[in-house]
């Protein structure tokens, strides 16, 4: 697995004796002190899930907006700043590229997460099918670590190291 990349929690998770296997050109941890545990804590409680090896892209400019609302099929324009929308990118048959989840940041900034075994592919479809809008699109991948915290219990568990409601 040498040739894989690494997130930046491998080493914390290597510790914790995390299993680790293939996943979309990643060493991704699946699973730790055993499956039924595991399920049985986040079905009880909560469980923190590394999904580092997402995607990210920003994309902003004063056409941003339109930008997204051109190949995506929800209507981003309901976004208040702070909100997101799950959705579909779409070519121009309606076939689906992949799926995403969009983060208003502001009027003309957003943040866009995407699935990493088909981050290329959905980068080059921004580029390709977009380039005429007056907005910038980056990938930022590689500047980001995600941590997915997931259960009933999640938001209190979050509440409790956080000022945000």
């Amino acid at each position: 697995m040498s040739d894989l990349r690494r997130t930046p929690f491998y080493d914390l998770q290597a510790e914790q004796g995390a299993r680790f296997v293939p996943f979309a050109g990643w060493e991704m941890p699946v699973q730790f002190t055993g499956v039924i545990a595991e399920h049985k804590a986040v079905r009880e409680a909560a469980g923190l899930f590394d999904v580092s090896h997402m995607g990210e892209l920003t994309v902003k400019g004063p056409d941003a907006l339109k930008r997204l609302q051109h190949i995506v099929t929800n209507d981003v324009s309901k976004l208040e700043d702070g909100a997101a929308l799950y959705t579909v990118m779409c070519l121009e048959d309606g076939g689906i590229v992949d799926d995403l989840i969009i983060y208003r940041l502001a009027e003309d900034d957003y943040f866009i997460c995407i699935n990493a075994g088909r981050r290329a592919e959905d980068v080059a479809h921004f580029q390709e099918h977009l380039a005429s809008f007056d907005c910038v699109m980056e990938d930022v991948s590689d500047s980001y670590g995600q941590l997915a915290l997931q259960g009933h219990k999640a938001a209190d568990i979050l509440k409790a190291v956080s000022d945000c409601d």
